[in-house]
């Protein structure tokens, strides 16, 4: 087991910049999913999910985000 990963109950605590481009994609995706279902403060998540990729995305500094299909 990798206990190098972090779930979403540490990870909602922690600010999205701390979060590593893996997280923000794999979250990022099953809220997606999972959208229909989410009450409010889960789409607010999304939203600042989605915002953090933009933010790195713009970012000259920071490697691009790629959209490969997330398998773990």
């Amino acid at each position: 087991m990798d206990t190098s990963r972090r779930d979403f109950t540490e990870l909602t605590m922690i600010s999205k910049t701390k979060w590593n481009e893996k997280e923000l994609m794999y979250f990022q995706h099953a809220l997606s999913q999972l959208l229909p279902y989410v009450n409010s403060e889960g789409l607010t998540i999304l939203h600042e999910i989605n915002k953090e990729m933009h933010n790195r995305k713009d970012q000259p500094s920071s490697p691009p985000l790629t959209t490969s299909t997330i398998t773990d």
